[in-house]
């Protein structure tokens, strides 16, 4: 069935990139909204980070407007997450997913994520 692949993160210092990848199979991806959501360290939930719909629309959480950018690409079935600037308050474990995000943060399904350490 669904499967989902996050891949990209690692350990950066602050200011610095990251791009996140997150390969789908087993759905017809491009019919699908997608999103990125992260658990930072200590943390029971997981909270939406960046979503992108089928058609197009973007939507992002306030602390990572103007670093970060969803795109898709949808003959890979891949999601991406561009992070610039980077900030401590940024690590987490993130997260893929489909759906509208108060669907998606519901979901029983996650992929094992993608750790992402911001730290001089």
């Amino acid at each position: 069935q669904v499967q989902l692949v996050e891949s990209g993160g690692g350990l950066v210092q602050p200011g610095g990139s990251l791009r996140l990848s997150c390969a789908a199979s087993g759905m017809i991806f491009s019919i699908y909204d997608m999103g990125w959501y992260r658990q930072a360290p200590g943390k029971k939930q997981r909270e939406l980070v960046a979503a992108l719909t089928a058609g197009g629309n973007t939507v992002y959480t306030d602390s990572v407007k103007g670093r970060f950018t969803i795109s898709r690409d949808n003959p890979k079935n891949t999601v991406y997450l561009q992070m610039n600037s980077l900030k401590p308050e940024d690590t987490a474990l993130y997260y893929c997913n489909r759906g509208p995000p108060r669907t998606a943060l519901k979901a029983d399904y996650w992929g094992q994520g993608t750790q992402v350490t911001v730290s001089s």
